[in-house]
């Protein structure tokens, strides 16, 4: 027995719990309760302690734990198996080497703090220990690879719509996946596919969000860019309830592009979207694209008409708001 399981027992309840009971239900003696106790309290838990009634949880830091985790994801089918780990090189590395090893669609890999996180076009996502939500879990979609770009849409869709839930902020999508409030990125996807044949073996759908960072806690070459959802709403973020809803809404989005294809989804994602029928600077591999974001092509990817008239078709590119 670690102080987990006992940890586990005390976040189950919102009363006290007698040392006895403990003991009875843990297989442990008293002495080896108070031990436990006394080590999570080492780790920052505080409880109150009263004779006669036992213990009482009265506060637990900022840490992520399978089983609020798991409370969280109870009514998401989709999510077939957790991982959490402590500090980890990155998320998209090891849902991969899972799904290599045959792990099921729904595997889901979290991690409090990532030390070289993967963002888009071989950036490293900045990932500090108990901030953010730095996740990845396995897709294995039966589409062809040229349809996958339309799985970056539904996720940021997802993702967004998650966040509005919780946190009523004005979050909108920069095509194609960053999440953006006032101009500053919190949340970013990265899709990395495996495929065969020109069929898609699995995915791996990265998710980085920035739930609890404080303007302190960036790079100074960030802070003009990123903002987190603490700093945007003035409160903290409780990232296993939004970890569930970020996974609900995937799956409810998966059923319905499975179902009904691509046109709604790409609806729900131009209703967010802070991309189109504004002015945008992209930077494709050999030409600067300037003109406005006019719509979607089919694939997922972004239709700009340049001063000339003439349209653009931009699957992959970094891609600038000039109002922003």
């Amino acid at each position: 027995m670690n102080e987990q399981s006992l940890l586990d027992l005390l976040l189950s309840r919102d009363d006290y719990i007698s040392g006895e009971e403990l003991s009875k239900r843990l297989s442990i003696s008293r002495t080896a309760v108070w031990k436990q106790i006394n080590k999570l309290r080492e780790q920052g838990y505080q409880f109150e302690a009263v004779s006669r009634r036992g213990y009482k949880l009265t506060y637990k830091p900022d840490r992520l734990h399978e089983s609020l985790l798991l409370k969280a994801l109870a009514n998401v089918p989709l999510v077939k198996h957790v991982k959490l780990f402590g500090s980890i090189h990155s998320t998209q590395i090891e849902a991969q080497r899972l799904a290599e090893q045959g792990a099921p669609e729904g595997t889901l890999v979290i991690a409090e703090e990532q030390t070289a996180g993967k963002g888009r076009l071989g950036r490293k996502w900045h990932s500090p220990a108990g901030k953010g939500i730095w996740m990845s879990f396995v897709l294995r979609p039966l589409i062809a690879l040229p349809y996958a770009p339309q799985l970056t849409l539904m996720m940021a869709v997802a993702v967004c719509r998650a966040i509005r839930s919780l946190t009523k902020l004005d979050v909108g999508i920069k095509w194609p996946n960053d999440l953006l409030i006032n101009g500053r990125k919190i949340s970013g996807i990265l899709i990395e596919s495996a495929t065969e044949d020109e069929r898609i073996r699995y995915c791996i759908v990265g998710i980085g969000i920035d739930a609890n960072l404080d303007e302190e806690d960036y790079p100074e070459e960030l802070r003009s860019v990123a903002t987190s959802l603490k700093v945007e709403s003035g409160q903290p973020i409780d990232r296993a309830e939004l970890i569930g809803a970020v996974m609900k809404e995937t799956e409810s989005l998966y059923e319905l592009y499975q179902q009904e294809g691509f046109a709604p989804i790409a609806s729900l994602w131009e209703a967010l979207s802070i991309t189109l029928h504004q002015p945008v600077r992209i930077q494709a591999a050999t030409d600067l694209i300037e003109g406005t974001a006019i719509g979607l092509h089919p694939s997922g990817a972004l239709i700009v008409e340049d001063a000339n008239g003439v349209r653009h078709t931009i699957f992959s590119a970094d891609v600038q708001l000039s109002r922003c």
